[in-house]
C-alpha cells in the first residue's frame, strides 16, 4: 500500500544578516538562524513567545519580534544582531539572572557574557524566585527558584501532550507561578509521573531525582556521560529511549524527539522505570564480591 506524501512546499527566500536563506513555506525565523539563543522555545511545542531572548529586527516591523513564532515572509530582511537586539538581549538575560537561578540552564553563562549582562546591577534588593526545592517523590524533583515560566511544562502536560492538565499558573504579576491544580499536593493532583514535563524544562527546575542528588554530592558530570538509543521493553508500542549513562550506571533516560513514536514523550515506566537495570547489576556484583 502506498503512503500519500504531502504536497511540496514553496520556497521562500529572507535575508538574514546580509545573506541570503531559502526555506519551505511556513518556517520560522528561528528555522533561518538557529544560532539565535532561546530558552521557551520547545521544537515539540506550540511556541509561546514567553522568554523573549529570540528576538530579533525585522526591517519595517516597529517592534523587535520573536524569531521562533514569527513566520518567515519572502523578501524579508532580518537582523539577529543589531544593537537594538543586543541591547534587548541583555537586559532580558539581565532580568532573568536577577530573579532565577539560571546556573543549571544550559548555554546561560554563555550568553550572559557574549551579551556584556550583569544580573548583579540591580542589587541585593532585587526580587527573586528563590524558595524551598521541592523533594516529595523518588523521581523527580522540583526546584522553582529556577523556573523562567516559560509554560512548557504546563503545555506538556495539557492539550499539547499528555492530557492530564496536573500542572496549572497560579496568581497574577509576579506572584504568578506554576502549581499543581487548586495547588494541591503532588500525590493528590493528576499527575502520571510521566517526567514530560521534565523533558521539555529548560533551566532545570524539573529534574531527574538522581540527577538532583548527583548534583548536590558533586559527582554528576555530564561531559563524561556517555548516551545510547535503545527501545524500551515494557510494551509494544515501541518508544524509543535515549539512556545517559555516567561511570556504567543509567543516570536518566530521555526520548528522541524527532522519534515519529513518542516525539519526546514517555510514560513513567519508559522514563523512570530503569532502576531495575541497576538493582540486577548491583546484585550480580554482590555475588562477585
Amino acid at each position: 500500500m502506498s503512503v500519500p506524501l504531502p504536497p511540496p512546499r514553496r520556497l521562500v527566500e529572507i535575508t538574514v544578516d546580509g545573506e541570503p536563506v531559502r526555506l519551505p513555506e511556513g518556517s520560522t525565523i528561528l528555522d533561518a538562524c538557529q544560532d539565535t539563543p532561546t530558552l521557551c522555545y520547545g521544537d515539540t511545542l506550540t511556541p509561546k513567545n514567553a522568554c523573549r531572548v529570540c528576538v530579533v529586527e525585522v526591517e519595517g516591523s516597529r517592534t523587535l519580534v520573536p524569531a521562533c513564532s514569527r513566520r518567515a515572509e519572502e523578501g524579508m530582511k532580518v537582523s539577529t544582531d543589531s544593537e537594538r537586539v543586543r541591547h534587548s538581549r541583555k537586559l532580558v538575560l539581565e532580568l532573568l539572572g536577577s530573579s532565577v537561578d539560571l546556573s543549571t540552564t544550559p548555554g546561560a553563562a554563555e550568553w550572559i557574557a557574549e551579551y556584556d549582562a550583569d544580573p548583579q546591577r540591580f542589587g541585593q534588593e532585587a526580587a527573586t524566585v528563590e524558595q524551598p526545592v521541592k523533594v516529595d517523590n523518588d523521581l523527580y524533583v522540583r526546584d522553582y527558584g529556577k523556573c523562567i515560566m516559560c509554560y512548557k511544562c504546563v503545555d506538556a502536560c495539557g492539550d499539547q501532550w499528555q492530557n492530564s492538565f496536573a500542572i496549572t499558573v497560579a496568581g497574577r504579576g509576579f506572584d504568578s507561578h506554576i502549581s499543581t491544580e487548586h495547588d494541591a499536593p503532588l500525590t493528590d493532583s493528576a499527575c502520571v509521573y510521566c517526567g514530560n514535563c521534565v523533558e521539555v524544562c529548560p533551566t532545570g527546575a524539573l529534574s531527574f531525582k538522581t540527577e538532583f542528588d548527583m548534583r548536590a554530592a558533586g559527582t554528576w558530570h555530564e561531559e563524561e556521560q556517555t548516551q545510547t538509543t535503545t527501545i524500551c521493553a515494557y510494551c509494544g508500542v515501541g518508544c524509543n529511549l535515549t539512556l545517559h549513562v555516567q561511570d556504567n550506571e543509567i543516570v536518566k533516560v530521555t526520548s528522541p524527539h524527532d522519534n515519529p513514536v513518542t516525539h519526546g514523550n514517555l510514560c513513567i515506566k519508559g522514563r523512570f522505570g530503569f532502576q531495575h537495570v541497576q538493582n540486577g547489576r548491583s546484585a550480580k556484583q554482590t555475588q562477585k564480591d
